[in-house]
């Protein structure tokens, strides 16, 4: 069968096309430039290139015929990306390029549509632990959230409609190599260079590793009720939880003491700008700072009962990415 994939190149795409041509499927990947290293990585798995762009809907037409399935994992994650021209620009990704990939398969007839959307689409949970019939509650607090809120509700609007859409929902994505803050962190953990102290103690959201996430999506494209959604999470952690585990490891400075919230939110946004600065990757932001200090609490037992996925949990997860994260540091040592 014939799939048709956004996103390959990507933290989740790459183990994702791997999934799918583990399957026996011929996997055509749309990349921006087919000479990039991530791009011959997908080629050197099995992948057929297909240059394009989801943010150019011309170049989506041709490469989509004939195929049985069609996977939208393109999207861009950032926070504290800075400027009304970036927030454009993901918008562009991650809502106008949802809406080009799915309308233009709906168009060539593609009789299965998988959209990857997120659990930040419905948003802060509290405490409680919810699944897909939950609602959002409070206004999305950053950009990324916002766009993802839009995809998912541009999807959901065509499921209502009858379009034959299925989306992945990914907890919290983790994995050697991920680039959200607690993958940054983990990488100064490692080499010894994280403080003894961190923020947002009592806050937290489910969590999935990237290669069960990419299995997930995997069974979600090929069996999933067309018209539903799944969540696929390994479980929940407060970020207290979540360093309880990483101070198990070897590593740096344990952690022993957490900034209260307080003190937290302005350094985060006394910090962004320092690392703009200095050039250096956006760690701690303002935007960091507002989804921080927000649960994500959701089950996976949907998935599980109706796919049969099978994430491994939080603990395994962590010290999973961090026995590879060890290993790189040492490696590049």
């Amino acid at each position: 069968m014939k799939v048709f994939l956004t996103g390959g190149t990507g933290f989740i795409g790459q183990p994702l096309a791997a999934a799918l041509l583990k399957r026996g499927w011929d996997v055509h990947a749309l990349v921006r430039r087919p000479e990039s290293r991530e791009a011959q990585a997908l080629a050197r798995l099995g992948a057929t290139l297909v240059q394009g762009d989801v943010t150019d809907r011309a170049s989506l037409v041709a490469p989509m015929q004939g195929a049985g399935v069609v996977i939208n994992n393109a999207g861009w994650y950032a926070l504290g990306i800075g400027g009304k021209e970036a927030e454009a620009q993901m918008q562009a990704i991650n809502v106008d390029g949802a809406r080009h990939v799915l309308e233009t398969a709906l168009e060539a007839g593609v009789p299965r549509i998988a959209h990857v959307s997120s659990i930040v689409a419905w948003g802060d949970t509290g405490k409680t632990v919810r699944d897909e019939t939950y609602t959002r509650q409070a206004p999305p607090p950053t950009p990324y959230e916002r766009t993802k809120t839009a995809a998912h509700a541009l999807a959901e609007a065509l499921q209502t409609q009858g379009a034959p859409v299925v989306m992945a929902c990914p907890g919290s994505v983790h994995g050697p190599g991920d680039h959200t803050t607690l993958g940054d962190l983990i990488r100064l953990y490692v080499r010894g260079l994280h403080p003894p102290i961190a923020m947002f103690a009592d806050y937290g959201r489910a969590v999935v590793h990237v290669d069960d996430c990419a299995e997930g999506i995997a069974a979600v494209a090929e069996k999933g009720r067309l018209g539903e959604s799944y969540i696929l999470s390994g479980g929940n952690a407060t970020y207290r939880e979540i360093f309880s585990i990483i101070n198990e490891t070897p590593g740096g400075m344990r952690i022993r003491a957490y900034l209260p919230d307080f003190a937290a939110k302005p350094f985060c946004w006394a910090a962004e700008p320092v690392e703009r600065w200095l050039g250096l990757p956006i760690t701690f932001s303002a935007e960091m700072a507002q989804g921080a200090t927000s649960c994500y609490f959701f089950s996976g037992a949907k998935a599980e009962r109706e796919l049969g996925i099978q994430c491994r949990d939080v603990r395994q997860t962590l010290l999973d990415t961090l026995a590879e994260e060890r290993r790189r540091a040492g490696k590049r040592r």
